[in-house]
């Protein structure tokens, strides 16, 4: 149950099951990230990406961005994400709060795709803290 993925731009992902102790030959080897965790992963660094553009376009001095993303799941088929929280931590020097605010935003109502493809299924709620560099 392991299997790899080349992406658009020439990279390789190795993407793995659960082991599954009823049925072996059903499971995976919990070698690499199950494929619902790359899409939960690559939703987090869509977002990230679009929030550390948007304030540096604005010249703010962004010096790092994490984004921490907590989710539930259906838990029949086909097990979509329900609901998902996402935690921003701006590090930077003298970003307002209103800034950090706005770029989240506009990353999760226009710019991010994974966020607005997903927010089809979940809700998505965002916080943020600003921590001074």
């Amino acid at each position: 149950m392991r299997f790899l993925a080349t992406t658009g731009s020439g990279h390789t992902l190795v993407m793995d099951g659960a082991p599954d102790a009823a049925k072996p030959e059903n499971g995976g080897a919990n070698l690499a990230p199950r494929p619902m965790e790359t899409v939960l992963a690559g939703t987090g660094g869509c977002t990230a990406y679009d929030v550390v553009l948007i304030l540096k376009r604005g010249r703010h001095d962004v010096r790092g961005c994490t984004v921490q993303l907590n989710s539930e799941r259906a838990e029949t088929d086909p097990k979509v994400f329900t609901r998902i929280q996402m935690h921003f931590v701006v590090t930077g020097r003298g970003i307002p709060a209103s800034a950090v605010e706005r770029a989240i935003a506009m990353s999760h109502d226009k710019y991010c795709s994974a966020t607005i493809m997903l927010g089809k299924t979940a809700d998505i709620t965002t916080s943020f803290e600003l921590v001074e560099a």
